[in-house]
């Protein structure tokens, strides 16, 4: 199991922007799994923190969060679809863990995040320093050197070893984490045979399989460079660059 969160904090100093860091930490060794800076905690920062986790350590049983509305619904509506299924769709974060088969354990208090508000704790006297020292004042230079120098040196130091050698983080497969490590949400097809989306209007290219999918539910996907994707059921209808122009309309069958 694994523990994350993120911290508001004016990480580059008091005279620089207050930004946010996400950090998990493995819970049996105290080892410090990821960490990332961006401008807010939001669940595309959650989606990156988990994508570095996954392809350095694997697939995780389990992560201890707290209930920030990127991680648990906090509304209390139902569509009519939550409804007739029973249940409120999870979050984008949380379809994400449903279909990687991470167990997603909210937390009732902060005292119950131990681990990781410790970390917290120790990284904001450590960390701000070693940014300063290193003369980095830019969120980019600061995920790289965090990454390939911070990590290592942090645990090598406060990590402990596990109680039990065997490994419980399970392989990902890199074709997986592609379609699911994104933002997903259903949309319905417009008259013109197009998909709204951010202030885009995604035009659906003529299909081989029907005329149009005018009035169709269709899934739209936003990945982490900024790309964007069309399906209806199974079938890929359409990729888009991130200024909504098509670059790939065959009909592929892919996971969903």
């Amino acid at each position: 199991m694994i523990q994350w969160d993120g911290s508001p904090h004016p990480w580059f100093g008091k005279r620089h922007l207050p930004c946010c860091l996400l950090a998990a930490v493995d819970d049996a060794t105290t080892t410090l799994l990821a960490a990332l800076f961006t401008p807010v905690e939001s669940s595309e920062g959650y989606l990156r923190l988990l994508e570095g986790i996954l392809k350095t350590h694997g697939i995780p049983m389990a992560i201890y969060h707290d209930q920030h509305s990127s991680l648990v619904r906090t509304d209390g509506h139902w569509s009519l679809q939550e409804q007739m299924q029973g249940r409120q769709f999870p979050t984008h974060v949380g379809r994400v863990l449903e279909e990687l088969g991470i167990e997603s354990i909210p937390a009732t208090s902060p005292q119950a995040k131990g681990r990781i508000e410790r970390s917290f704790g120790t990284l904001q006297d450590r960390l701000i320093k070693e940014l300063a020292k290193a003369g980095i004042r830019e969120v980019d230079a600061a995920n790289a050197w965090i990454r390939d120098i911070y990590l290592p040196e942090h645990n090598a130091r406060f990590a402990k070893p596990a109680a039990f050698e065997e490994n419980a983080f399970v392989t990902a497969d890199p074709a997986l984490l592609a379609e699911t490590l994104c933002i997903e949400e259903e949309r319905v097809v417009a008259r013109d045979n197009t998909v709204g989306y951010g202030g885009l209007h995604l035009q659906l290219p003529q299909s081989r399989a029907r005329a149009h999918y005018v009035k169709a539910r269709v899934k739209l996907r936003e990945y982490p460079d900024g790309t964007l994707a069309v399906f209806h059921g199974p079938r890929l209808l359409a990729r888009y660059d991130a200024e909504g122009q098509a670059v790939a309309g065959e009909n592929l069958k892919v996971a969903a």
